[in-house]
């Protein structure tokens, strides 16, 4: 049977560096995605689009609306066309048939459409009461390619909405909220022969069906919706019956889907079937569910929060319509503004795959896209999604659009926080924030020296749109004394180039800063300098691991804390401000995490730590991490806690205080010799424990979690002071490395 749908996180990407000419060549398209961001010209409704199907290269549409559009034309502007509820469209051109059926009766409305497999009748379910004048309560059927009311379609009375439609070989199957079909008792579920007659399959669900999937070469029908049981039986939103008999297969109890949620759609491929979810409140599911067509059993669950509509399922890749805002318990992107199309693989549903065509929330309920259908037939494979919006891609669009192929219009956007450096003789290393690209996860970056048109170098990096991490390129030709500037573009596969980033400028070092060579050479894999005034915390190490910043510490706004050193340091107001790692990582097992600091504080304070809080999107909530520890905070009365979460809080104390206004020195180790605090290049507290959390996370300084169950915790868990050369290490540094840093850092 023809594939067709009725209206119905921890990965994360790793920067790939490399040189002019030892870069794989990219793909037009992220790995995975078979159409391109950009929407293709397509007619347009004036209301709400339920419903849509494909067959031949045609797509159906169906919803609540009165008129069709143009492209680019206002509503009821030059072109508009008389449309009751119904419209049929070219598939690969978006332009309108010639099939015109009116769909009318008292609130009329079309909510579900089906093809039968021999692509010679469409099905119509909804609430109406006629079809181009013909009565049809609820549920009718349509010739095909003629567009004729199939008056020999007989189904009789519908009590109630039709919601869903599956059109087999031997039956149409539907349900929605009707309680009755040809004055016969049918609870939401029924079924006729291809002339409308009633067939016996009558499952009965308490509340309304909202999805019906008839997966092909199954003898199943999956039923999804607002109902709590099935047959009598506990099963919420979701079960799995006979296609003949009507009888349960299987059942999901015990809110396996949450009393919160209902199933708005349904789509399958050979092995397993894909279920919508949205849910109201709180406890909610509202996200993608897999579950295996042999054995019904889940495979996995996406716990995105944002109602989910609709889902298609092409190849291995899931395409979803929704109106997600925090996929943060999937290793995705935080709480914030909507998104409301995604791609998923099938067996690698997080991260998201990086296709991020965008619409707004639009009319009705503001849910966005409510349906999806794709071509099936020909290579020229098209996506078409309908709903409530009345934008794409930030321009005028209403309810309906499309995606081809590509390649898109669309490019990358400039590179942010772009810095330059010396921290090598005759070596400058430029840094900067990757930038994403509507349809291309893997981009190409030239770096540009002194004004040139021809780039000095080239480097690959791939990027989510919620995920941009550093990357970094290091100028080796530059002479020692001489200045220089660059700056940096991005080009994605199909060679559209982004605009030029901010121009940066820096002297190439005759000899390096001594401390901060120290620092790389002692294998710093996050080293945040902290001295540029712009909204990132570089890293100057190898690890590219930028720190970006929430509330509003002052970046590079004082005097840092070494001596000889013109770089500066970052102030904290000790209300809000930290600075965080967005890419979080597995943790380190044995480290070394290292910081300067100045305060006079008598509220104490987080100083440095590593956690599982990522701040949301739109910056209304900093995302305190839940797990968290590897920490050094400071108590009321100024005495430095370096803790660790095992079983427990394991915690040692500086003997003395440090909140004296000076510039002082932290480096706290642990491994299998257990921990050690030292302070200004000297020991002064230990023990034996070795034994760490496995949380994956992210290192922060200035702030975060510090609860009670910590021993004198502090009135304050944000620092009040100034930070300067924050740096990470996969590795216990020793005491004479301690030492050392501390010597060099007051020369």
């Amino acid at each position: 049977m023809r594939q067709k749908l009725t209206a119905l996180l921890t990965a994360l990407l790793l920067t790939l560096v490399s040189l002019a000419g030892f870069a794989p060549p990219a793909a037009a398209l992220s790995p995975g995605v078979a159409f391109s961001a950009t929407n293709l010209p397509t007619w347009q409704t004036n209301g709400i689009v339920w419903g849509l199907a494909e067959a031949n290269g045609v797509v159906y549409v169906g919803g609540t609306f009165t008129a069709i559009r143009p492209p680019g034309t206002a509503a009821g502007g030059a072109g508009t066309r008389s449309a009751v509820n119904f419209a049929a469209f070219d598939a690969y051109t978006g332009n309108p048939t010639s099939c015109n059926l009116s769909v009318t009766g008292t609130r009329a409305t079309v909510r579900a459409l089906d093809v039968s497999p021999d692509g010679r009748t469409l099905y119509i379910g909804g609430s109406f009461s006629a079809v181009n004048g013909v009565s049809a309560s609820s549920f009718a059927a349509i010739n095909l390619p003629g567009c004729t009311v199939k008056t020999s379609f007989q189904p009789g009375g519908v009590s109630a909405t039709v919601r869903a439609i599956d059109a087999t070989g031997n039956a149409v199957y539907f349900g929605g909220d009707f309680t009755s079909v040809r004055n016969t008792a049918r609870q939401r579920l029924a079924a006729v022969t291809a002339t409308g007659a009633l067939l016996p399959w009558a499952p009965a669900a308490d509340l309304p069906i909202r999805a019906l999937h008839v997966p092909p070469a199954k003898n199943v029908v999956i039923a999804g919706g607002d109902f709590t049981t099935m047959n009598g039986a506990d099963s919420k939103a979701l079960a799995v019956v006979d296609s003949s008999a009507g009888r349960n297969l299987r059942t999901y109890p015990n809110f396996f889907i949450p009393r919160t949620s209902v199933v708005k759609g349904i789509d399958s491929d050979s092995t397993s079937f894909y279920v919508a979810n949205e849910g109201t409140g709180g406890g909610v599911f509202d996200g993608r569910m897999r579950l295996d067509l042999g054995t019904y059993n889940q495979v996995w669950r996406d716990t995105c929060l944002g109602a989910t509509q609709a889902v298609s399922v092409i190849g291995r890749t899931l395409y979803a319509a929704h109106h997600a805002h925090n996929c943060a318990s999937m290793g995705g992107f935080t709480d914030g503004s909507r998104i409301h199309l995604s791609a998923q693989n099938v067996d690698t549903p997080s991260p998201m795959l990086q296709w991020n065509p965008l619409t707004n929330d639009g009319q009705g309920e503001g849910l966005g896209p409510r349906a999806l259908a794709h071509t099936t037939a020909g290579s020229n494979t098209m996506l078409w999604v309908g709903g409530e919006f009345t934008t794409v891609n930030a321009g005028a669009q209403q309810s309906l659009t499309r995606f081809g192929p590509g390649p898109g219009a669309a490019g990358p956007g400039a590179p942010q926080f772009v810095a330059a450096e010396s921290l090598a003789a005759g070596r400058n290393t430029i840094r900067w924030q990757t930038t994403s690209d509507p349809d291309d996860s893997a981009l190409t970056y030239s770096i540009y020296r002194n004004g040139s048109g021809t780039p000095l170098g080239t480097v690959n990096a791939s990027s989510l749109w919620w995920n941009l991490p550093q990357a970094s390129f290091t100028d080796t030709t530059a002479a020692p004394g001489v200045r220089y500037s660059y700056q940096v573009r991005a080009t994605d596969p199909n060679g559209h180039t982004g605009p030029l980033s901010a121009q940066v400028s820096v002297t190439t070092a005759a000899t390096p800063p001594a401390y901060a060579a120290a620092v790389r050479a002692d294998g710093a894999n996050t080293y945040w300098r902290l001295g540029e005034s712009f909204a990132a915390a570089g890293d100057s190490s190898p690890g590219n691991r930028m720190g970006l910043p929430y509330g509003r510490p002052s970046l590079g706004n004082t005097a840092g804390a070494l001596n000889g050193d013109s770089n500066r340091a970052t102030t904290f107001d000790g209300v809000d401000d930290f600075v965080y790692a967005p890419q979080q990582v597995a943790p380190p097992t044995a480290y070394s995490a290292e910081a300067w600091f100045r305060t006079n504080t008598t509220t104490g304070g987080k100083i440095l730590g590593f956690g599982n809080g990522l701040p949301r999107r739109n910056g209304t909530n900093p995302g305190l991490s839940s797990n968290y520890g590897r920490h050094v905070y400071m108590t009321n009365a100024g005495n430095l806690i370096f803790g660790e979460w095992s079983g427990g809080a394991r915690t040692i104390k500086s003997p003395a205080a440090y909140n004296d206004n000076a510039w002082h020195h932290v480096v706290a180790t642990q491994g299998p010799g257990g921990m050690v605090l030292y302070v200004d290049g000297v020991r002064v507290a230990s023990n034996t424990v070795s034994a760490v959390q496995t949380a994956i996370g992210g290192w922060r300084i200035g702030g975060d979690q510090l609860g009670s169950s910590w021993p004198e915790a502090p009135t304050s868990r944000y620092f009040r002071g100034s930070i300067d050369e924050f740096a990470a290490y996969p590795r216990v540094l020793s005491p004479a490395q301690v030492a050392t840093h501390n010597q060099l850092g007051r020369r």
